[in-house]
């Protein structure tokens, strides 16, 4: 190996901590989900408690969907 190949950086050489605070950290910050568009057709009373609910939590209701769809699918497939 040639020294360019050898040269370490500062990132490279590092220790880890035994204990990291994560009190200010915010959840999901990097993560980008791959969201695609689609057509589903629901009955009323289920979008009208999603809206509500939506609503009552600050949160849009297809979010809320996604994460019951996802419960379910956890649920019912990873046994």
């Amino acid at each position: 190996m040639n020294e360019n190949n050898m040269k370490i950086s500062k990132e490279d050489n590092f220790e880890l901590e035994k204990e990291y605070d994560f009190s200010k950290g915010v959840r999901g910050r990097f993560y980008k989900p791959h969201k695609k568009s689609t057509t589903i057709r629901l009955d009323d009373d289920i979008i009208l408690y999603f809206k509500k609910l939506s609503s009552e939590r600050k949160t849009g209701y297809q979010t809320l969907l996604n994460s019951a769809l996802r419960e379910y699918i956890q649920r019912h497939v990873h046994r």
